[in-house]
This record gives C-alpha cells, structure tokens and sequence, in this order.
C-alpha cells in the first residue's frame, strides 16, 4: 500500500530554531507563558492563563493524566564504569500498574548507556530509605535492536519497584535540553493533574495549566475530562528517512474509562484535545471501534491501531457515534470499565480528524511527527504559524509557550 501520505518528504516539515529559541526551563509561572491562537487561517496571541476566552462554547477539554516517572537508574561498576539503564516499558509483568507493585523482580524493556562497558554480569546499587539500605540488582536477559530486556530484583519485598524509582530513578527531560535534570524538574515537568505512573516524558502541552486555570475553565462552564497515554521515548525519535513512509512509529499505552467514552459521545462536536498525546488518544478510539465492528471479538492486542490503518481504503466506514459505541458494546462484553490497549497511529497530512475539533499544544522540533500531526489539522498551514511564533518572540519546544488550534 502506497499512498500520498506515505510519499510525504519529511523535509517539506524542516524550519531554522536556533538554540536560544528553545526553552531550557519554564516560566516561574506556568499560566504566564504566550499564547498563540490560531483560528481559520487567522494569528493572534495572548497569554496562556486568559485561554478560556478563546475556546469555543461547551467544548469538553481532555486532559492526559499519565505521571512522568524516573525512568533513568545509573550503576556504577567496581572498574569505575557509569552504566545508565532507562526504563521504557514494562515487559514483566506487562502491565503498568501491577509493575510498579512488585516487591521483589520485575522486566521492563530498556535502552543502555554505555553498553560496550557491560557485557556481562549483574550490576548493583544500593538505594537508601533513612536507615534502610536495599540492594536493586539489574540483569542483561536479551537484546533486541536498540533495545534490551533488563531484569531488576531487590532485597527487601517491604519496597515496591515504583519506590525504588521513585528514591533512587532519575526524571528522564527531553535530550534537546542539552542539560542534566535538576530538582525543580520533579515539579515542572509534571503536569499539576498528573495521576498515572507510567511515561518517560510529559504531555508538555498540559504543563501550561494552573489550578487557577482549570478553575476557571470549571467557573465558565466548560466540561473536562482525562485519558491516558504513556508517553513513550520514541516521541522524540526523529523521521530519518526521506518519505514518512520508512518511518516506524512507536508503540504507546492507552487507558480509556467507560464514563470517560460515554462523555465523548455526549459532547461528539466539542471535543478541545490537550497536547498530541491525547490527540493520539481520542482518534485511536475511532479507530478502534472500526476494528470491533469487524472482528468484535478481538483481543486488547489485535486493537492496537497500526500506523497506516487511517490511510487505508475503506478504513473509516462508520460515523464516530457509532465507532464509540462499538467500545461500549465491547466493555459490556467484557465486563470491564476501562478500555486498556495500544496505539502506533500516526497523523500526518491526508489524515481526517474524526473526533478532536481544536487543539491545545506546544511547537514542536522540525522534521517531526508531531509537527505533521499539527499540519494535518491546520490544512497544511503550519508553516504561518511557526513563522508567526518566530518573528514573535515565542519559546519554543517541551518548555516553551503555547498554541490554541481551532477550526
């Protein structure tokens, strides 16, 4: 299968950002970032925290509440060698929240640093809870491309492995950055609604909102809602070859509650996504109903949505209605209150948006996946807007300002 989204050259998605144009830490104050509003063709901006102003009556906004954790674990060798482990998914158990409840072993898929300098044997390190001192040992099982099965097992079963990462894991910032992590990024890079443990980096766009602002958001009468997506290492993995088409999408967890989806149906036409993970999130939903109207008996792995599935012939043959209700008849089915499955979507011009009617969002690196997300909702006009956030002074990437993207 071929198509004109496939023969798309990434290079068509490239722009000048210089380096002092990338925000290396955020504002002192969330809400007081810059933001650009873009609606049918027109540029304006304001600030971040006046963003109610702009959204369209009775939208529905909804929110990513995945929880960055910290994923990066350093060993030292007896010859002196730092070994980094980062932590991208669970392997075993699979599963998110059972991993992070194991007492005593646990696997997750990892990449290495510094690879060359163990080639085998166990690795350990001590981590310190006041008088408490427990040994987290790390295992090399197998390799798989860039990436390798690690084992982790630990000493003391009264220490779950989300506290051992949580005293001894670094937070994993953005490799653009170009700096170490430091104490304040615990705070700002979490979004104040973050919940869910589970991503390597953060849903960036939701680190503009204050509790001031989603009371606000509350005070004028707008409904939110949350999902999850786990956001993986591979959102910063850049589009090496020359068409999108050689371009292999990550794999990312989602977590959809069965009130959250009956929200979706309720508010069908006002759905504002924040940040393209929930933009991935809510359009893999229609996706995912069309695989249940064919096959409903499909299992949580044959609903991950493939990457070109929305490219081909025939692949959207139901309303959105209708592709959400396919998800409640399968919950029912299944007796279950949460859909829990994957995606590997990829949005790209030639994509047509099925539920999200604006998006909340931050400007993304050139050459990127996500910058093609935005292109295919701005009809290919993304290159006014960028050029609008250059000229005028806007910060640009995970801690940079902000945009409102409406129809």
């Amino acid at each position: 299968m071929t198509t004109k989204t496939q023969e798309i050259r990434i290079e068509e998605f490239n722009y000048p950002l210089p380096e002092e144009r990338i925000a290396k830490f955020p504002l002192s104050k969330r809400d007081e970032s810059k933001l650009l509003l873009y609606k049918n063709g027109e540029i304006r901006e304001d600030v971040f925290k006046h963003i109610s102003r702009y959204l369209p009556e009775k939208s529905l906004i909804v929110f990513n509440n995945t929880k960055v954790i910290q994923a990066r674990l350093r060993f030292r060798k007896e010859t002196g060698a730092l070994i980094e482990i980062f932590c991208l998914e669970p392997a075993v158990p699979h599963d998110y929240a059972l991993i992070f409840q194991q007492t005593a072993q646990c696997s997750w898929t990892c990449l290495v640093g510094n690879l060359k300098k163990w080639k085998e044997g166990k690795l350990s390190q001590t981590i310190r809870f006041g008088t408490d001192e427990v040994v987290l040992q790390a295992k090399k099982i197998k390799s798989v491309g860039d990436s390798h099965l690690i084992t982790f097992s630990w000493n003391d079963s009264r220490y779950t492995f989300a506290d051992l990462l949580e005293r001894g894991g670094i937070l994993p910032i953005p490799p653009y950055l170009h700096r170490e992590t430091e104490p304040s990024d615990l705070q700002t890079y979490q979004t104040v609604y973050s919940k869910i443990k589970g991503s390597v980096a953060a849903p960036t766009a939701g680190l503009h909102f204050t509790e001031e602002v989603l009371d606000d958001l509350d005070t004028r009468g707008f409904e939110r809602e949350e999902l999850t997506l786990h956001v993986g290492a591979g959102t910063f993995k850049p589009v090496k070859s020359e068409t999108i088409a050689g371009h292999e999408m990550h794999e990312e967890y989602i977590s959809v509650r069965r009130e959250s989806i009956e929200h979706l149906l309720r508010k069908i036409d006002s759905v504002i996504a924040v940040g393209t993970t929930s933009v991935r999130t809510l359009e893999s939903l229609y996706y995912i109903g069309c695989i249940l109207s064919r096959n409903p008996e499909a299992t949580a792995e044959e609903l991950v949505v493939p990457q070109w599935l929305p490219y081909q012939k025939d692949s959207d043959f139901l309303t959105t209605q209708e592709s959400l209700r396919e998800i409640l008849a399968y919950l029912d089915r299944h007796q279950t209150d949460r859909l829990v499955t994957a995606t590997r979507i990829i949005i790209a011009p030639g994509y047509r948006y099925k539920l999200v009617r604006g998006i909340i969002t931050n400007f993304h690196q050139p050459q990127s996946t996500l910058l093609l997300l935005v292109s295919a909702f701005v009809d290919g006009n993304w290159r006014a807007i960028y050029d609008y956030a250059l000229s005028h002074n806007f910060r640009f990437l995970s801690y940079g300002d902000s945009s409102l993207l409406l129809k």
